[in-house]
């Protein structure tokens, strides 16, 4: 049998089991149950550091299981999805808009909308990924787009590089926080069974990459100066501001259908890591009931259990609470608990980093080569530009889609080595890139790359939070992507060094996802078939 396929049969199972037990066993019977029953299936069963958290975090995961998949997971699907679509629309907006905005406002460093959009994104991911820990996660989730979608409408209106830089920053701000709590979130409500959706989810990446294009398809080849045009003025350059007014639009509209369509409650691992037992359960046995589902999880059978440590917070408001740097020490000694945590949290950290510097010196700067490489066989047309533009970041959906599906096959090893195949494969085709000899091999193995690095990307994206405790979940997730954020500032000054117009950054490309397999083969844990706690 798939291991990942019975893990649902047998949570339920185990509460059968457990539901002839005593209505007041013991702490130790009731932990004693569980670790026999099931515990050993979860993904850190080994790593314990409150027994009393572990042996309730069993529960609550067998809970899950036992509720099954609901409407409820897929409206998070989709919501959750939006925020993996804004993310990428807002980093590839600024690198589409960048050119015909330096021919308008002429300045000094032409790199700096690159720069702006990861300080924004990279101060988000810190902000909301801190605050999930210590706040709760609904706050980001309700908040976190509207801010985006604001800052986005407004940047369309900059009346010079400067402020359009700070309005690109803020809407990154607003943006970068949907990375750190969309995985988070819908991995907390998902049962084991289906944790390979978290790797599916990732195709809406790919989604916001295509609005991206479309958007540049739509209004940058009509509504902007020619390219050897001897002034640029605003009335005659306004196809990237469209894009900005379209696109803050559209995050606006899904900042409103994310808490209109779902009425987010706080996720139950974090409440259970918080002690909140009592609202744990009433979450829970909520979804239960809407869905006409089994939840025999009851408050006695949780506190059986004992009480679970609780640190001493911080009292104060967010901002207090956010920089207290006991708070923030607090979880971060959690994700190195254990020497193999440790490590764990350490190479999936550096997974980012290289990927960080990767990803952008591909796909940021892929109008740069999509043309440089075009106008070597006579595609100087910015219609033929823009289209394979977007053709190439239609590709970029369906990484995920198959990565998915690989990573729920024993035949593909799981997670690692899923990533493992991706990064070879992007290997493989970026050295093949630097090869281009027609206009047809130039879109081509572009629309290649953007597939097959997806599946590795989309994959990592699930496997952070797969591996690390709910309790510091977001405060891992939200260092990973500051640090992929602090290699994309790099990735601009590297590209301005290296020259885009030659193939330099495809080289340091391929070299980066050499050592991302590497480093895959390397991390310790392997979800596959595994309860995330």
């Amino acid at each position: 049998m798939d291991p990942e396929q019975g893990t649902g049969a047998s949570a339920i199972d185990s509460m059968d089991k457990r539901d002839k037990l005593p209505t007041s066993p013991s702490v130790a019977d009731e932990q004693a149950s569980i670790s026999t029953d099931y515990g050993d299936h979860d993904l850190l069963h080994g790593e314990k550091v409150d027994e009393v958290l572990a042996a309730k975090m069993v529960l609550v995961n067998d809970t899950i299981d036992e509720i099954g998949f609901t409407k409820h997971q897929w409206k998070l699907f989709c919501l959750n999805g939006f925020g993996y679509a804004v993310d990428s629309l807002i980093l590839l907006l600024q690198s589409i808009v960048a050119g015909k905005a330096a021919q308008e406002f002429n300045p000094g460093y032409k790199t700096g909308l690159t720069i702006a959009v990861y300080t924004g994104m990279l101060v988000g991911a810190l902000f909301w990924g801190f605050s999930a820990d210590i706040i709760g996660r609904r706050f980001a989730f309700n908040v976190s787009l509207f801010v985006s979608s604001v800052f986005t409408i407004v940047a369309g209106a900059a009346p010079n590089w400067i402020v359009l830089g700070l309005f690109v920053c803020l809407s990154a701000f607003g943006a970068g926080g949907n990375l750190v709590l969309d995985t988070t979130v819908f991995l907390e409500y998902l049962p084991s069974k289906d944790q390979w959706l978290l790797t599916l989810m990732a195709a809406w990446w790919g989604i916001g990459q295509l609005l991206a294009g479309l958007f540049a398809w739509g209004f940058m080849p009509n509504y902007s100066c020619a390219d050897d045009a001897p002034t640029c003025d605003r009335a005659d350059n306004q196809g990237w501001r469209y894009v900005w007014y379209t696109s803050g639009a559209f995050v606006f509209l899904l900042s409103i259908l994310r808490v209109t369509i779902v009425r987010l409650e706080e996720t139950p691992k974090f409440l259970l890591a918080e002690g909140k037992d009592e609202k744990v359960v009433q979450v829970l046995q909520n979804i239960a009931t809407k869905y006409n589902r089994p939840c025999s999880l009851t408050l006695e059978r949780l506190q059986a259990c004992g009480i679970t440590a609780q640190r001493s917070t911080t009292t104060g408001g967010l901002a207090t609470r956010l920089f207290n740097p006991r708070e923030v020490a607090y979880h971060f000694k959690g994700l190195y608990a254990t020497r193999k945590m440790g490590l764990s949290t350490s190479l999936v950290w550096f997974s980012w980093l290289l990927i960080g510097l990767a990803y952008p010196l591909f796909n940021v700067f892929l109008p740069t080569y999509l043309e440089s490489r075009g106008a070597q066989f006579g595609e100087t047309s910015p219609y033929i530009k823009w289209r394979n533009y977007a053709l190439t970041n239609m590709c970029g959906i369906w990484g995920p889609v198959v990565a998915g599906f690989m990573c729920r096959s024993k035949w593909f090893w799981g997670r690692r080595g899923t990533m493992i195949i991706g990064a070879m494969i992007t290997m493989v085709f970026f050295f093949c890139y630097t090869q281009v000899r027609t206009a047809s091999q130039n879109v081509g193995f572009a629309c290649t790359i953007n597939f097959c690095l997806n599946i590795y990307y989309g994959t990592l994206y699930a496997y952070t939070p797969e591996v690390f405790p709910s309790g510091h979940r977001g405060t891992g997730n939200g260092v990973a992507i500051a640090l992929n954020r602090v290699m994309g500032i790099i990735s601009a000054v590297v590209g301005d060094a290296a020259d885009t117009s030659t193939p330099v950054p495809i080289f340091i490309c391929a070299a980066l996802y050499i050592v991302m397999a590497i480093v895959a083969g390397a991390l310790p844990f392997e979800p596959y078939g595994r309860r995330s706690s």
